[in-house]
């Protein structure tokens, strides 16, 4: 099994930053994709932020240019540094992981999630 530990998340006033990391552990043989999701009151949840093995990056369109994703492969674990919030960017932010137990068997795994609140 593979356990996500994030941490990061809080309070923070508009324009603020904030930054998010997500700590893979368990039976990992290689991880396939590490990202993030949010999920507002009362919305889906969404796409935030996505990088590949290959570092292939992907980014909701709301995100782009104020988020940055990246990963560190030997410690798997995966960052969110957030710059310049918005009121609207005020969600419960969870961690993804898609990763290989062995060289055949692959699972999709989710973390607990951290409230990110955006507010004067």
């Amino acid at each position: 099994q593979v356990q996500l530990a994030e941490s990061g998340g809080g309070l923070v006033q508009p324009g603020g930053s904030l930054s998010l990391s997500c700590v893979a552990s368990g039976t990992i043989f290689r991880t396939i994709a590490m990202g993030w999701y949010r999920q507002a009151p009362g919305k889906q949840r969404e796409l935030v932020a996505t990088i590949n093995s290959g570092n292939s990056i992907n980014y909701a369109d709301s995100v782009k240019g104020r988020f940055t994703i990246s990963r560190d492969n030997a410690a798997n674990t995966v960052y969110l540094q957030m710059n310049s919030l918005k009121p609207e960017d005020t969600a419960v932010y969870s961690c993804n992981v898609r990763a290989y137990q062995d060289y055949t068997n692959w699972g999709e795994y989710w973390g607990q999630g951290t409230q990110v609140t955006v507010s004067s």
